[in-house]
């Protein structure tokens, strides 16, 4: 029987949608997620194991190919977690979080310094100059590496996410497990930045 994880589903279901969780929040129905979209009779196990069955790992991969496909977009956002978004509704969320108007009146560079803290404004920095990149560059470029920094990072990071100035576009393999790969969303969706803007 044929997988019901594949690519053109998983693009319909969020189109349908507008907007995604990858995997289901304690197996609640709310809010919706990929999985219980695409395997709605199936209690998610998260797990590696026989017994949580392929279903974890093939999203896991799915949820990959979908971030680096553009097709999507892929953020942090709904409680922090990995959600996908349909083109439209990322626009529409976009001009929500995010003040264009104020923006053209001061210029962006003004924006961003009354908008995000100094942590934040240095990541998107590093992110603007090059994109995508994995946690890894991203900590080495913006000189935030070690357990001091941790705190701080994540932090910057929520900040970037939940105004969808970043999004995740694929995974880069810098050590033992693959790093999410990070860029600035005005490089990576350039299109959907300047509709927002609009």
């Amino acid at each position: 029987m044929a997988s019901p994880l594949t690519k053109s589903k998983a693009i319909k279901a969020i189109e349908k949608n507008g907007m995604l969780l990858v995997y289901p929040v304690k197996n609640k129905a709310e809010p919706k997620s990929l999985w219980s979209e695409l395997l709605p009779r199936k209690e998610m196990v998260w797990d590696w194991t026989e017994e949580a069955g392929s279903e974890v790992a093939e999203m896991w991969r799915l949820r990959e190919n979908l971030a680096r496909s553009g097709d999507v977009v892929y953020a942090k956002y709904l409680q922090n977690r990995a959600t996908f978004f349909s083109k439209s509704r990322f626009i529409d969320l976009l001009r929500e979080k995010n003040d264009f108007k104020r923006m053209q009146e001061i210029g962006e560079d003004a924006y961003i310094r009354e908008t995000f803290s100094r942590d934040a404004q240095n990541l998107l920095e590093v992110l603007m100059s090059d994109s995508p990149l994995s946690t890894k560059q991203i900590k080495l470029a913006a000189d935030m590496r070690g357990k001091f920094y941790e705190r701080a990072y994540e932090k910057a990071m929520k900040e970037l996410w939940q105004r969808l100035w970043i999004v995740g576009y694929g995974e880069i393999d810098d050590g033992a497990f693959p790093s999410l790969a990070v860029g600035a969303t005005k490089l990576l969706f350039e299109d959907l930045w300047n509709e927002a803007k609009r």
